[in-house]
């Protein structure tokens, strides 16, 4: 059973936009994360939610999709998250370590419990969201989740050694993510 939450717990892009998500649901996504560990147990961490279109639009603009898909600009009006979990870091606190990704990956895997998916986005435009969101300068955004209903299947596709480890979609938009076997990346 927790194989199969960490299989499907994929990074989706691509998601049913009119899935609504609601302010407690995202509550419920951010105690996930305020449960997790935290270095030295600071709990450096804050969150901005957004279930609400209008917010949804302010953050879209200043995220940067899949990377290696380098002729997608990102999901379409109707494919777009309807939800995000903004992480920022309070420098009043102090250094963040990995806290952030512990907790990214526990609202993640909540998420999924719930039917839901997402994507851990790093690479964004961060200065240009602090304006858009208010966010002032004592905080560092350190991820932003994208969280919907999925509207597209990921494939996992074991590889051999020295194979491509790029993403891709294929005709049917399915979006197949490689993986090195567990006997590669094992060391004796």
């Amino acid at each position: 059973m927790f194989y199969d939450l960490i299989v499907s717990n994929r990074s989706y892009r691509r998601f049913y936009e009119e899935h609504s998500i609601s302010e407690e649901r995202l509550k419920e996504l951010v105690n996930y994360g305020r449960l997790s560990p935290s270095g030295a147990n600071k709990q450096p961490l804050k969150y901005i939610i957004s279930g609400d279109k209008t917010k949804n639009d302010l953050i879209f603009p200043h995220l940067m999709w899949a990377g290696y898909l380098t002729e997608w600009a990102g999901p379409e009006k109707g494919e777009r998250p309807s939800g995000y979990i903004v992480i920022l870091r309070d420098s009043n606190i102090g250094p963040s370590g990995v806290d952030h990704g512990i907790a990214a990956q526990s609202i993640l895997l909540g998420a999924r419990s719930m039917g839901l998916g997402g994507c851990m986005i790093q690479s964004i435009k961060p200065d240009d969201l602090k304006v858009a969101l208010q966010i002032s300068d004592q905080y560092e955004i350190m991820l932003v989740i994208a969280l919907g209903k999925p509207k597209e299947t990921v494939i996992l596709d074991d590889i051999e050694e020295g194979d491509d480890i790029k993403y891709w979609r294929d005709t049917n938009l399915e979006h197949h993510v490689p993986k090195r076997k567990l006997k590669d990346i094992i060391m004796e």
